[in-house]
């Protein structure tokens, strides 16, 4: 006898004695844990099919241990834009046995009752003095935009229209701005800006904006095609 139950949002084939591994589940290792979301069941050459679950089927397991799967690796990168995300992931999993399977019969778990507890009351003293409302946040000055002609910053690798309207909102408007400025300063303007910016390296652009002030594009293409996720090979 085999059968397809849903177990931690997953689906799986089971059979008695057979060992699994599902998503991380709630119960303690050693205990006990039923399913009654099953969906079908083999016997033989006799076939049950639920719609979507058979009623009063049920799956019964063992929970043998909590563990967490091998680690997965998630690298991310943009050519030429100085993006590289690097994530790692563990999935969370508990090792069960299968120790029945009952067709028909079986009783459905109730759900158990939140029970809450009751706040306790608190009497107003006639001397107490009410008290004084907290003031709220300042907020945080907003960077004034330039009011002269920015330059088109766009033309550095790496700065998208995001990252130079960033860089015209902290005063660095044109490339001879760019150019002064360091590869730190510029990085921390990006990143209070938004943490969306805060991956995008900043090494180069220092010396783009300055052949870009001087107007040598040429050298400055022969620059960007030597430049890898932002930094010059």
């Amino acid at each position: 006898m085999y059968a397809i139950v849903e177990i931690a949002g997953q689906q799986f084939k089971v059979a008695k004695d057979q060992k699994v591994f599902v998503n991380r589940l709630s119960t303690e290792e050693g205990k006990n844990v039923s399913f009654d979301n099953v969906l079908l069941i083999g016997d033989g050459d006799k076939t049950t099919l639920g719609a979507p679950a058979i009623d009063g089927a049920q799956v019964s397991a063992k929970v043998l241990k909590h563990l967490k799967g091998d680690k997965v690796i998630v690298f991310k990168k943009k050519r030429r834009k100085g993006y590289r995300v690097k994530n790692g992931h563990r999935q969370s999993l508990t090792e069960i046995v299968i120790e029945s399977i009952v067709a028909s019969g079986a009783k459905k778990a109730a759900p158990k009752k939140e029970t809450k507890k009751a706040e306790p009351k608190v009497e107003a003293k006639a001397d107490a003095k009410p008290e004084a409302k907290k003031e709220a946040p300042k907020a945080k000055p907003v960077a004034k935009k330039a009011t002269g002609k920015a330059d088109d910053l766009k033309k550095i690798e790496g700065a998208g229209p995001k990252a130079a309207e960033a860089l015209v909102n902290a005063g660095y408007e044109t490339f001879e701005k760019v150019a002064n400025a360091k590869a730190e300063e510029l990085s921390n303007v990006l990143s209070e800006a938004s943490s969306r910016l805060a991956h995008i390296v900043t090494d180069t652009w220092p010396k783009q904006a300055k052949l870009a002030a001087d107007g040598k594009w040429d050298e400055l293409k022969e620059l960007q095609e030597r430049l890898d996720g932002g930094i010059e090979k």
